[in-house]
């Protein structure tokens, strides 16, 4: 008997595998993570001779395309994704053919992902986007920097006609962007670039470091690094015929207005720059700002938030001024009970802080994100001394609903160091009802930015353009 019942554990065993091997996943799998915003996640799997399969990752909300899964396995129902080169991974199971029910994890972060199988990614309606033919010259570049530890790949448009033309480099925000700042199917420096161009300027834009044809590794990279890889794109610029070299400016976005501002301060050759939701303060009390700003967004009370305010000040500033993570952790997490046991009951509930576990959870995570490289340069710098140096020209811009770079302080505060500096041309425009990117908003959320069919508001295009067209294409 006990003879039988091996071999019958061994067939059905067998029997498992084969039907394992008969489900075929190939294919088109879409489904949509929330971690905060709501982004396509897309998987492409392949069945290989084997009958094992293999595949490639999209997020085509961040403009990311074609990362491969390190390893695939199906096994009955269950199937298991990894994706090392982010550090993630999905597992999940098949509920049927067309669905299935999942984890998507990534670091120390886990969330639900339900993916479906689909004949064809979905599509976003995104007008302002350009198309070819173009009425001017685009151009795919390439350049390397000083000691060729990178290589840059960029696009880099001009009028068509007898130039020299003034011309500018775009600088993108926070984290790994494509040339264009792809974010949720929008391309917003592409809607510049084309706006720009057809009006009489060159414009360069560059994907960032490890992101399209642009090699290296942003992993312990500063803003003083990224810095130095626009130089590199400026002095590409100057080699070009088709470049007023008198007339060279940069345009740079959110974390882009900073990484401007550390060369215009050091740089006497830039003529003009343009601050779109560019940082006026110093990034600690920029952070603080905006999480307070996001929190209520998302429909936490007044009270709480303010509340919550100065304990997040505070685990910033342990973040800065502690020699590490685990340094930090041991005053941050102190701290945090001590405010915790001094909160009425309904702050915590609205904060979601009533776990013990989850709130050592908060704290690390937190701890962990204000303490990498970059984070770290951030929070410590302040633009203003960098700001009182500039000679240039400057044009700075902000939404009036915008939650991540707030207008109100950050104009002040640019404002403010101009009129110590030696730029005799400037301007700092709120610019009624648009977000930090620039989109006319509703509920003027960051969840919301995806959700919008607009890209970049004309009248900030017109803004930009008109005072380009006064103070640069018009000066001698």
């Amino acid at each position: 008997m006990k003879k039988i019942k091996m071999l019958g554990a061994v067939f059905f065993a067998a029997l498992s595998t084969v039907m394992a091997q008969q489900k075929d996943i190939a294919g088109i799998w879409e489904g949509k993570l929330n971690v905060g915003v709501t982004l396509r996640i897309v998987f492409h799997f392949e069945k290989n001779a084997d009958g094992t399969f293999s595949g490639s990752l999209d997020s085509p909300d961040q403009g990311v395309k074609g990362i491969p899964c390190s390893n695939v396995s199906l096994s009955g129902d269950s199937i298991m994704v990894e994706i090392k080169p982010i550090n993630g991974s999905f597992s999940g199971t098949l509920i049927n053919d067309s669905v299935i029910d999942g984890t998507w994890a990534q670091g120390n972060a886990s969330f639900p992902l339900n993916v479906m199988h689909v004949k064809e990614v979905s599509k976003v309606n995104r007008p302002q986007t350009p198309q070819p033919p173009f009425n001017y010259n685009s151009e795919e570049v390439g350049y390397d920097n000083a000691d060729k530890s990178i290589h840059f790949g960029g696009t880099f448009t001009f009028p068509k006609g007898d130039g020299p033309f003034p011309a500018a480099i775009l600088i993108t925000g926070s984290g790994q962007q494509d040339r264009d700042e792809t974010i949720f199917a929008h391309k917003p420096f592409s809607v510049i670039a084309d706006y720009l161009t057809k009006k009489g300027y060159a414009v360069l834009r560059v994907d960032d470091r490890g992101v399209g044809q642009t090699t290296g590794s942003a992993q312990t990279a500063t803003s003083a690094d990224f810095a130095n890889d626009v130089e590199t794109g400026l002095a590409y610029l100057k080699t070009r015929s088709q470049v007023d070299k008198n007339k060279l400016g940069m345009i740079g976005h959110s974390e882009g207005g900073l990484i401007e501002t550390i060369i215009a301060s050091r740089n006497k050759d830039i003529n003009f720059i343009i601050m779109l939701a560019g940082p006026g303060i110093k990034g600690a009390d920029l952070l603080a700002e905006q999480g307070v700003a996001v929190m209520k967004s998302s429909g936490i009370s007044e009270d709480a938030v303010e509340a919550y305010k100065p304990l997040y000040r505070q685990i910033i500033e342990y973040s800065i001024t502690e020699k590490d993570s685990a340094s930090a952790y041991s005053k941050a997490y102190p701290a945090f009970v001590l405010w915790k046991q001094q909160q009425p009951s309904s702050v915590l509930s609205a904060l979601q802080m009533t776990d013990e576990d989850a709130d050592k959870k908060i704290v690390g995570s937190l701890v962990k994100a204000f303490g990498s490289p970059w984070m770290r340069y951030f929070l410590s710098t302040d633009p203003q001394p960098m700001i009182k140096k500039f000679t240039c020209k400057v044009l700075a811009l902000n939404g009036s609903k915008d939650i991540q770079v707030i207008p109100s302080s950050n104009l002040a505060g640019i404002k403010s160091a101009l009129e110590k500096s030696k730029s005799k041309i400037f301007e700092t425009h709120e610019i009624d009802g648009l977000n930090h990117l620039f989109q006319h908003c509703t509920k003027c959320s960051v969840q919301e930015y995806g959700e919008l069919e607009e890209t970049f508001a004309p009248e900030a295009l017109e803004i930009m353009g008109n005072w380009l067209d006064k103070n640069v294409k018009n000066k001698q």
